[in-house]
Order: C-alpha cells, then structure tokens, then sequence
C-alpha cells in the first residue's frame, strides 16, 4: 500500500511536521527535535502519490520521529514493523528509536516491536507555581559574537562536546540572541540557553545550562534556570528543559527551580527476527 521515497527537501514534510507536533500531549524536546532531527536521513510515506507520512532516522540506526496522517492508522501497525525488521530497501538499517512517552502512537509501536527500553531522558514543563521564590537572582549577560570562543572553550572543557559542532550551535544561537553567560572576575562560570520555535511549539521556550565543574554544588544551575525562565515569561512563554536520567545534580536543580516531569524519552532497541 505504501511507497516508501526519500525526502530531499525538508519543506516537503512543512504540514506533516505540523500535524506531528500537534499530536504530542505535551511539547517536545527541543534538542531532540529541532538539533538532531533535521540532521537524519527523513524518508516519506506515499499513497497514490500523495505523501501521508514520514520517519527520521540518524546516523546510528535509530529513528527520531515517525507519523502517519490519522486516516492510515489502520495501516501503522504493518508499516512501522516493516520499517523496525529492517524490511524496507529504501530505509534500511534501523537498530530501535528514541521516542517521548507523550508521543502515544510512535511509542506504542516502539513497545510493540521492542526487545529492551531503557529511560534516556526525562522531560520538564515550568510551574510558577512551585518555584522557590527565594531564589536570589544571578546576573547573566548575553552573549556576543566576541565571546564565541570563550562559550566553545567553556562548554569544550565541562561537557566534552565537539568544538567543532559547538562553534556552528554557540554561533547560531549568539546571532539568534538566545545564548547568556554568567561571568565572575572576568571567568564565564555558567553558559544559559533560551531557545526560542521558529515554528511548531512557539508558546515555550527550550532551556539549557552548563555550569562549570569547579563551581558546581554551589546553587548556580537553579539561578540561572531563575534566570531563563523569568527572561522566557517577559516575552509570554512557558519554560521546558530536559536532562538524561542520570544526571540526578541537574534533576535536582532543575526540580527546585520549580520544573516538573511527568514523561521521559525512552530509547528501544528493536528486536530482530
């Protein structure tokens, strides 16, 4: 029923992308989808010509993201585990996913073709609400295009991320604005990440935070979250963030800078037959 074709152009999958969002109970993870997404192979479902569907799949096998339009549903079932036995000569190698908990149709088919899953990321939404209103406030500045190097080096030296992909992701984000530093004596103790949607999710904000080693255990991560989240209120935005499950330090900030998580990202390793 299906023909499965590569998508050359990401503008192809304009609407589809839409109706995926749109069908998350809760707003997805920025990295996730809006870093690593784009930068897998996406290929393209076709009834009669018309494309009613999609899957991404990055560099290591796993798929990212897989929709197909409600009135094919019938049909999902048949098409992902054609895709998940590595059936499809179009697809090829597909190893498992990652998939979030609010995806319900992707990862229901993930549980149904897996053979391990494992908790790879737990996701957060801010409630002002539950956030420590004592919190005191850190000045953080944003960044310019003469600290670039500064951010690659800093981020470089605390979490081990390539520079060169460093330089292209700071550089975007100092020229999109989005990107502050928290300096003491003139050394960059901490790195914020206010991203803003171009498109798809644009009432959030995505936020990121590194603090460096040397100063860690000393409240900084929460104030600067402080800081992200009341910087995304000023422009009427709401505040996710995500951090891997075991990084229990950032759970910790991030929960007494008032953020909640009530799903995950889930990693499946696809059985074979």
């Amino acid at each position: 029923m299906f023909k499965i074709k590569t998508i050359e152009s990401l503008s192809d999958l304009t609407q589809l992308k839409k109706a995926y969002f749109d069908s998350s109970i809760v707003p997805l993870d920025g990295m996730w989808h809006f870093g690593f997404a784009p930068m897998a192979k996406h290929f393209g479902f076709y009834v009669n010509k018309n494309l009613v569907g999609f899957c991404c799949v990055n560099d290591d096998g796993y798929l990212l993201q897989y929709y197909l339009q409600p009135e094919f549903q019938l049909c999902s079932q048949e098409l992902f585990t054609l895709i998940s036995q590595q059936n499809s000569s179009v697809i090829g190698e597909v190893k498992g996913a990652f998939v979030s908990t609010a995806e319900l149709n992707y990862q229901a088919l993930c549980l149904d073709n897996s053979a391990t899953f494992k908790v790879n990321s737990l996701m957060y939404q801010h409630n002002t609400k539950l956030a420590d209103r004592n919190l005191e406030m850190i000045d953080m500045q944003i960044a310019g295009t003469e600290q670039l190097t500064a951010f690659v080096t800093f981020a470089a030296a605390n979490i081990g991320a390539p520079e060169q992909w460093l330089t292209q992701y700071y550089g975007n984000l100092i020229e999109r604005k989005e990107l502050f530093g928290y300096w003491h004596k003139g050394k960059l103790l901490a790195a914020g990440e206010c991203r803003l949607f171009d498109q798809y999710q644009t009432e959030y904000a995505d936020l990121g935070m590194i603090v460096a080693q040397s100063n860690r255990g000393q409240g900084i991560a929460k104030k600067v979250l402080t800081f992200l989240t009341k910087h995304a209120a000023t422009q009427g935005l709401t505040s996710i963030c995500s951090t891997e499950s075991n990084n229990v330090a950032a759970q910790k900030a991030i929960a007494h800078a008032g953020f909640t998580s009530a799903h995950r990202i889930v990693q499946f390793e696809f059985k074979h037959a």
